[in-house]
């Protein structure tokens, strides 16, 4: 842990110290969080990827990143540490392998060859979905189950061009999900197409596909399709769109949709609404399983702190909830509240 700071207060002082005439000033970012979390059923339901510790006052991560722009050439580093950073974003170490304190959430070059065409290169956070690792991106503190079935970042190498202000086309060569080193060579493609039609509206079509080292088999390889909206009703209201279909290439994979509506009640208090669809698709005459959430969250802000409490209800067309007394049933439901910090 101690060589690891000392690492990253190195590239720190590294790209601090080049200038130039064209050169940015070194930007330094960072967020931070911490939870509570109780379930009315006092059982560890609905585990999502944050706040899932029961009665707890927990960590999430701490993560630290920089960022340098000389020229038409940008960098970005970012480390992760805690629970979260180590456990929940992979690759990751597991609960016996104490060496591993930190995690890459991003580490890529990107270079600007015209004012339209961009070429990116690294591990970086994924292009796929709404809601992203960073608590302090997302609204809501709990995440969906959309988010939860993947991927969380991809390592490669893409291509961005901008055909203009409203349309924008990025392909890519990738690693297996979520991984530095992809075991099976460079394996899935995958393709962002940007449009915002309408001021305020920005809607993207994301597609990734490719089969993992473990085969066809593995829960990585196969095809996703994915669609993110987002509009700007009025100054105060915003609805937010995710929906997904993924096929595995054996066979199985889910399908969503989440929508995200949100009202600003003054500049430092919003209040918002993710209602979610989730389904696991059918295999071999097995029926999977099919979610439904309603998660109402506040945020209360005051400079970089944002409190959010939230309330989460789901529910399952199959038992797999707990009540009290450890009897199976179809629904459950938590409160928690959140505090993150972004500077």
């Amino acid at each position: 842990m101690k060589n690891c700071l000392l690492i990253f207060c190195f590239l720190i002082g590294f790209f601090g110290g080049v200038y130039g005439q064209e050169s940015s000033s070194l930007e330094i970012t960072g967020y931070a969080d911490a939870y509570w979390k109780y379930d009315f059923a006092e059982q560890p339901n609905i585990n999502t990827y944050f706040a899932n510790d029961q009665n707890s006052i927990s960590l999430g991560m701490l993560a630290l990143g920089v960022k340098k722009t000389t020229g038409k050439a940008t960098f970005v580093g970012e480390l992760s540490f805690g629970p979260r950073g180590q456990y929940l974003t992979l690759p990751t170490g597991d609960d016996t392998d104490n060496s591993n304190s930190f995690h890459i959430q991003n580490l890529y070059a990107s270079y600007d060859f015209t004012d339209k065409f961009n070429m990116t290169a690294g591990y970086m956070g994924t292009f796929i979905g709404y809601e992203v690792i960073s608590p302090a991106a997302n609204f809501h503190y709990s995440t969906s189950y959309l988010f939860g079935a993947g991927p969380f970042q991809n390592a490669g190498i893409k291509a961005t061009y901008a055909f203009s202000d409203k349309i924008s086309l990025m392909a890519g060569l990738f690693n297996d999900w979520n991984v530095y080193q992809d075991l099976n060579g460079v394996s899935h493609f995958g393709a962002q197409l940007s449009v915002a039609p309408l001021e305020g509206l920005s809607t993207y079509l994301n597609f990734l596909t490719g089969t993992a080292a473990g085969g066809k088999d593995d829960y990585t390889s196969g095809t996703l399709i994915d669609l993110v909206a987002g509009y700007d009703i009025s100054d105060k209201f915003s609805l937010g769109l995710n929906a997904a279909d993924y096929t595995l290439a054996a066979d199985g994979g889910y399908s969503g949709v989440a929508l995200y509506p949100k009202y600003n009640v003054s500049e430092n208090i919003g209040v918002g609404v993710r209602g979610e669809y989730f389904k696991i698709k059918d295999v071999e005459g097995v029926t999977g399983e099919a979610y439904t959430t309603a998660t109402l969250s506040a945020n209360i802000k005051h400079g970089g702190l944002t409190l959010i409490p939230e309330v989460r209800l789901d529910t399952n067309d199959q038992p797999v909830f707990l009540k009290k007394d450890g009897a199976a049933t179809k629904s459950a439901s938590q409160f928690s509240i959140a505090l993150v910090y972004a500077f």
